[in-house]
């Protein structure tokens, strides 16, 4: 076999290197320096497979084609697993975060293993029972904020954290900039950002604001920017660096806002949903992200699944149907390749679990029951850990 040994290799201007045909393999006791650049800087013109590191998020990125953008190298946990259930399979563990139970506020935290089917397990409680938060979450810590406690108007500030690969309930985190209920969560695994909600009955009745935290450090969220709107916003989707909420006025709405997660500002327009929806649910994987169902004109509820490419902006396109409809609060989490959308009203609330394969379209299959009737307090980002922002 032959071999070339080189410590510097450039062209003839020195400002760059000539390309190298038909390497079978690359060798060093050292080390390669890929080219660097920012999350702006990122090239469109290069060739799929293409490999630099991102200064803005200090990790490697590979470019996936003109469809799907850029990507950054997964650092995978050990799958987890060990329970009943769903959970008896080894996998990405997703969590529900209950939030309502029939009649009442709920503190129960239902876990699942996203590739494998069956029932959830009862897995851990919040620190108070709590409805109408949102939640985002690392591979390892996954972050509850805001809401209401019990069946009262009272609005909290209070941020929740849960150790994900233990069974152990949520600990306090911090405090938010401003206290409120229905607001969502983006996320690029380092950073969560939360944006929207409203308070009942106090003024200003709906919120513009975002926030954001780090969840590897406790401590009180910071402001990082606001929507175009006031508004509950109860969907959202991240890629590791794109975050996009779904608004949601005073009534319906199918307006798409997205923001880049490592920096502060405001949002920027991403495009529209196919329906006009209050209290839609959403959840995605690093490529695509999932919108469905909620109250349509006059509450009637719907089943429509939308999906959007989240490196790209434009209008959602139908993917599919949930089982049946649901009206609001449905629970949603994902792994790299599979969603599942929990509970819900429709009217009353239920226990099924249901799931798509995200990179196809179709309707949505059975996964099994979660361990009680709820609808969800996380009404915004995903608890899992393998969602599409890490």
């Amino acid at each position: 076999m032959s071999q070339i040994n080189i410590r510097n290799l450039s062209n003839e201007n020195d400002d760059g290197s000539p390309e190298i045909v038909g390497v079978s393999t690359f060798s060093a006791t050292s080390f390669f320096v890929p080219p660097k650049g920012s999350t702006a800087e990122r090239p469109s013109d290069c060739e799929p497979g293409s490999i630099r590191f991102n200064t803005d998020t200090a990790n490697l990125e590979y470019f996936r084609g003109n469809s799907f953008g850029w990507s950054r190298f997964e650092l995978v946990n050990p799958n987890l697993g060990g329970g009943t259930g769903s959970m008896a399979g080894l996998g990405t563990r997703g969590l529900f975060g209950m939030g309502n139970a029939p009649s009442v506020g709920h503190s129960r935290i239902d876990a699942v293993t996203v590739q494998t089917l069956g029932n959830a397990t009862d897995f851990a409680d919040l620190t108070n029972s709590t409805k109408n938060f949102g939640c985002a979450s690392s591979r390892t810590r996954g972050v509850f904020c805001h809401g209401a406690f019990g069946n009262g108007p009272s609005e909290s500030n209070i941020i929740d954290f849960i150790t994900i690969a233990t069974q152990a309930d949520c600990v306090d985190f911090g405090d938010s900039t401003v206290v409120s209920r229905q607001q969502a969560g983006v996320t690029n695994g380092t950073r969560a950002v939360f944006g929207g909600g409203y308070t009942e009955p106090s003024s200003p009745y709906l919120k513009d604001t975002m926030d954001f935290i780090t969840i590897a450090q406790t401590g009180n969220a910071v402001d990082f920017g606001n929507l175009s709107n006031a508004s509950r916003v109860t969907a959202s989707v991240s890629s590791s660096t794109r975050g996009v909420f779904g608004l949601a006025y005073p009534g319906a709405g199918n307006i798409l806002e997205f923001i880049t997660i490592s920096t502060t500002g405001n949002v920027t327009d991403f495009g529209d949903r196919t329906v006009v929806s209050d209290y839609p649910t959403a959840t995605s994987n690093s490529t695509r992200g999932l919108f469905a169902g909620g109250d349509g004109a006059g509450d009637s509820a719907n089943n429509v699944i939308n999906f959007i490419t989240i490196a790209t902006t434009g209008n959602a396109t139908d993917f599919g149907d949930l089982l049946s409809r649901r009206t609001r609060f449905v629970g949603a989490t994902a792994s790299p390749t599979r969603a599942l959308f929990a509970g819900g009203n429709s009217p009353s609330q239920d226990n099924v679990i249901q799931h798509v394969e995200i990179l196809s379209t179709g309707d949505a299959i059975d996964f099994g029951d979660l361990s009680t009737a709820a609808s969800f307090g996380a009404t915004g980002g995903t608890i899992s850990t393998g969602h599409g922002g890490l």
